[in-house]
């Protein structure tokens, strides 16, 4: 039998509407059951925190759970590839850092490309970072520690919170600007950098701000300079570090991202109520107590934000032939 052409082409428009109509209808059932998102580091970190800040946050709004899932190792490599490997559809994202940028150069051969296997969906928030100093060292403003720090070729200890970590990066970069050659003390983490920074095993840490303001304070440490571009609102009357190395910018910023070939309708469903998280002056009282400054806007934003630190740390990675260790 054959039908009618009007007939014929009125099918055929509505069959192919078919698939944009099941993905509008998925996207606003989305989630279906529990949300993993995978944090390639730790437990009790500032991307942890993040994580279960903005999970409890979508759990409330979407009526399904967002469990954090911690998966360690390989510089976050591991959880990363278990979210490229994961099913594109929205029910396991990454919560996303400075390391993937990083990691990017630093490691030759990975089982995947970060830029190209992972799914933009937003920025969460920027955390800036301070230069702090063991008040032994005689180093009071950024220009005497360079000046300190010249004069003394290898002999001031950098500690980081780890090889690739964002302190690390920072410092790195500081070396490469500044023209200094502090020398790379990595330890498995920040408490364990501040415990021999405070001991004066080490002489300067780049360290994001979150439990290490109070020690400035107390005068246990000496804070020199914010690493972002404009003062942060945690540490008020401290410089940038761009105030004497201009062009200098480091932070620490966490975002979600998700497979690659996950729905645009989920994607903005979750821009959308991530961004809603960021604006609520609860929130952002949470994301301001671990020093973080909202980071909202849309995936193509956050794509922009990504693919530029890769650049840039690949840069640094190269400049100082950095090795995973």
């Amino acid at each position: 039998m054959r039908l009618p052409r009007r007939q014929f082409l009125h099918l055929a428009a509505a069959a192919a509407a078919l698939p944009a109509v099941s993905r509008l209808a998925w996207a606003q059932t989305y989630p279906t059951r529990p949300v993993h998102v995978i944090v390639g580091f730790a437990a009790g970190g500032g991307v942890d925190i993040t994580a279960r800040l903005i999970g409890q946050w979508l759990s409330e709004r979407l009526g399904q759970s967002f469990i954090t899932e911690n998966r360690p190792g390989a510089g976050g490599n591991i959880g990363t590839e278990a979210v490229v490997n994961a099913a594109p559809d929205g029910h396991t994202l990454l919560l996303a850092t400075v390391p993937n940028a990083v990691n990017a150069t630093l490691y030759e051969k990975l089982n995947f490309n970060f830029i190209r296997d992972i799914a933009p969906v937003v920025g969460i928030i920027r955390v800036p970072q301070v230069i702090l100093v063991n008040p032994s060292l005689p180093a009071k403003t950024v220009p005497e520690l360079i000046s300190y720090a010249k004069a003394n070729p290898g002999k001031v200890n950098m500690a980081s919170a780890g090889n690739g970590s964002a302190p690390h990066m920072a410092g790195e970069l500081f070396n490469v600007t500044a023209g200094v050659n502090m020398v790379h003390v990595p330890y498995r983490g920040q408490g364990p950098a501040l415990t021999d920074l405070l001991g004066g095993q080490v002489q300067v840490l780049f360290a994001t701000t979150p439990g290490t303001t109070e020690y400035v304070r107390t005068g246990k440490l000496r804070a020199l300079a914010v690493t972002t571009a404009a003062r942060a609102a945690v540490l008020p009357d401290l410089p940038v570090v761009a105030d004497f190395l201009p062009g200098y910018e480091a932070s620490q910023w966490y975002g979600v991202g998700a497979p690659k070939n996950t729905p645009a309708e989920i994607v903005e469903r979750l821009n959308k109520e991530i961004n809603a998280a960021l604006a609520d002056p609860k929130m952002k009282a949470r994301f301001a107590d671990i020093g973080g400054e909202p980071l909202a806007g849309s995936p193509a934003e956050f794509g922009k934000l990504i693919a530029a630190e890769t650049e840039k740390w690949g840069k640094v990675v190269r400049a100082v032939n950095l090795k995973p260790e």
